[in-house]
């Protein structure tokens, strides 16, 4: 098993991950418990499948259990620690986040995605930037691989512009959540990264949309750039959920993106929808 930008930097492969959300630390313990059961069985049935998954970190707000020990202490031997990439957001302690990262060398963890988080919801950021704490993060832990961040929805060249910089201190980036009816944006992204001697490997958000519900659609528009229009149209004239997420999925790699993780998949059967929207898509994957 390769690490995970070895694996993003392969030609001409394309690598598929998954996005999973641990429970809410409020949770019941009873309630609790049956979350975590249900993200320890979506972990392995993925990882036997040999995709990758990333385990997010408190991002929107809403306090989640600590990822990094639960993993640790639940799935032991079972998954491959090159198998997963865990999240560490800037919204805790700057203490916490440097033993965090130690946890993460520690247990094996070859890859680490630093972001920001929303800074409307939720704890103050630590640091104003996420950059910030990657720069730490570097000369703390100098091999370990570090993902950045990048909204192809916002200026395309200063997003680029901003990749470039050497104090990103990124390997990888991942992209904020794109549709299919913001192509016209992913493409004046991608253009840009072209014209600007892009090199490194990108990672397209995929949002898996269960329903064209008006209500949730805007509570999601609070944290994502969601064309909520164009998708309860999609949905009125006779498409799928599968369908909906397969056609951002070709849509991005017509326009020339390479790697993607899906997110907002079910807590169970996440492996077998998984498939099925790579099927609609005519996806070839390495990491699937």
């Amino acid at each position: 098993m390769t690490s995970y930008l070895s694996e993003l930097r392969r030609e001409p492969a394309t690598v598929v991950a998954v996005e999973l959300r641990p429970p809410r630390a409020e949770l019941e313990s009873a309630e609790g418990m049956d979350a975590w059961i249900d993200t320890y069985h979506a972990i392995r049935s993925l990882t036997r499948h040999d995709v990758r998954v990333m385990v997010t970190d408190s991002a929107v707000g809403a306090q989640e259990e600590n990822n990094l020990r639960h993993l640790i202490n639940n799935l032991g031997d079972a998954v491959d620690r090159q198998q997963v990439i865990p999240f560490l957001t800037t919204k805790h302690s700057l203490d916490f986040c440097l033993a965090y990262s130690d946890q993460v060398v520690q247990g094996g963890f070859p890859s680490l995605v630093v972001l920001g988080g929303d800074k409307h919801v939720g704890r103050t950021r630590c640091l104003e930037h996420a950059w910030q704490l990657r720069q730490l993060l570097r000369q703390r832990h100098p091999g370990l691989e570090l993902g950045g961040w990048a909204n192809p929805i916002a200026d395309p060249v200063g997003q680029v512009e901003f990749l470039l910089d050497p104090h990103v201190s990124a390997d990888f980036y991942l992209t904020q959540i794109v549709s299919h009816h913001q192509s016209d944006r992913v493409a004046a992204f991608l253009d840009a990264g072209r014209r600007g001697g892009l090199d490194m490997p990108g990672v397209f958000g995929v949002f898996f949309y269960r329903s064209a519900n008006t209500r949730t659609l805007e509570m999601l528009s609070q944290f994502l750039p969601v064309p909520v229009d164009r998708l309860t149209q999609e949905f009125a004239a006779g498409a799928t959920p599968v369908d909906v997420c397969a056609r951002t999925i070709r849509a991005l790699i017509d326009l020339g993106a390479k790697h993607f993780y899906v997110s907002n998949l079910p807590a169970r059967k996440t492996a077998a929808t998984l498939t099925a929207i790579l099927d609609k898509a005519g996806v070839t994957a390495t990491s699937r």
